[in-house]
């Protein structure tokens, strides 16, 4: 039986499809860009700042599950430029324990929903 999980702090999605998804003891949470829910806004000034809003927005919907980072066992990241790679890494990775961190994989592409420099989603268990 598949459950729906939706936070009001995450930005809803923008097609057909649910923030995230839990079966079982598993969620897949739908891969998230850098929208501030509060001020509707884009935070991309600088990829820092980008990262930082889309790790919040994992974290308000894995919350909303009753989880958090320390239960997510894969990740993909998807950015424009792999240049942002070491720049990423340190933000996404102040977000896990490294003795713990999740499986993932990091991979550049042409182009992004609403064009912005990075999304990522994740698959938690309970």
């Amino acid at each position: 039986m598949k459950q729906i999980i939706f936070s009001p702090k995450a930005p809803a999605p923008l097609g057909p499809y649910s923030q995230a998804v839990k079966v079982g003891n598993t969620l897949y949470v739908s891969g998230q860009i850098a929208i501030d829910q509060e001020t509707g806004q884009m935070v991309n000034s600088d990829i820092v700042a980008e990262t930082h809003q889309v790790m919040k927005n994992m974290s308000y919907i894995l919350d909303a599950a009753g989880l958090d980072f320390s239960h997510v066992v894969k990740c993909s990241i998807f950015v424009k430029d792999l240049a942002n790679f070491q720049t990423i890494n340190g933000v996404y990775g102040s977000y896990f324990n490294e003795a713990t961190a999740p499986a993932r994989e990091t991979v550049e592409v042409a182009r992004l929903p609403k064009d912005v420099n990075i999304e990522i989603s994740c698959v938690a268990c309970a």
